[in-house]
């Protein structure tokens, strides 16, 4: 049964993320993962601003940290939430993805590669395409993808860019995400599905590749690091 919740939004997010939260019962045995593009400086507020609208337990995330229903985790400013097996949380910093840190894929294929079928994907209001890929994954995983409606996001360009990438199994208007999300994590409403599609695990092992691999021309923007061609 669908268990995992992870939610990545933009420009307007917090304003969804704070509805999807308050729109949720406290005994939905599910939890929840949030990305929320920040900047740097950030104050990371998001949690406590989530407490006072929502029934959910919301704290910032912290490596390490085990992932318990009834939970709402929100990545910390300027670092990447992922998941690892064992229900854990990692917290690392890494370049940034698609022009941000956190990004919303790199916690989106965590999901797919460690939850498969227990996965909900959801991508809410926000600017260009982060998410999309990630939700790919989460769908081919065996999970369940739904993405806000663009004509109903105060930013429709992740949603759309989404619907461009990915089947959704339900594209709704935000007021009406927390109820389907209700329902689908208590097998109440059966789900549009596929085969899940085998995942590929994370590649761990650098020397490896740098033994089998050519090194491109290129360096990492952030680290200044060789990029390998594979």
């Amino acid at each position: 049964m669908p268990d995992i919740v992870a939610i990545g939004a933009s420009a307007g997010g917090v304003e969804a993320v704070i509805n999807i939260a308050a729109g949720l019962p406290a005994t939905l045995p599910a939890a929840l993962l949030v990305v929320i593009h920040v900047s740097p400086d950030s104050s990371g507020l998001m949690p406590n601003i989530l407490n006072r609208s929502s029934l959910w337990n919301a704290v910032q995330a912290e490596d390490g940290m085990s992932i318990e229903h009834g939970h709402i985790y929100i990545a910390p400013p300027n670092h990447h939430m992922v998941v690892e097996a064992g229900d854990r949380i990692r917290i690392v910093r890494g370049p940034k993805h698609n022009r941000h840190r956190p990004a919303i894929d790199p916690l989106f294929r965590t999901v797919a590669n460690f939850y498969g079928e227990r996965a909900i994907g959801v991508i809410l209001t926000g600017f260009l395409a982060d998410g999309s890929s990630g939700l790919a994954m989460i769908k081919n995983a065996g999970g369940i993808a739904i993405v806000q409606d663009p004509n109903d996001a105060l930013v429709p360009s992740m949603p759309r860019r989404a619907l461009e990438q990915v089947d959704p199994d339900h594209c709704l208007p935000l007021d009406q995400i927390p109820a389907a999300i209700s329902r689908i994590v208590r097998g109440e409403e059966p789900a549009k599905r596929i085969a899940p599609a085998k995942v590929s695990p994370m590649r761990k092992d650098k020397s490896k590749v740098e033994r089998e691999e050519p090194p491109s021309a290129f360096t990492c923007p952030e680290c200044h690091g060789t990029i390998w061609e594979v």
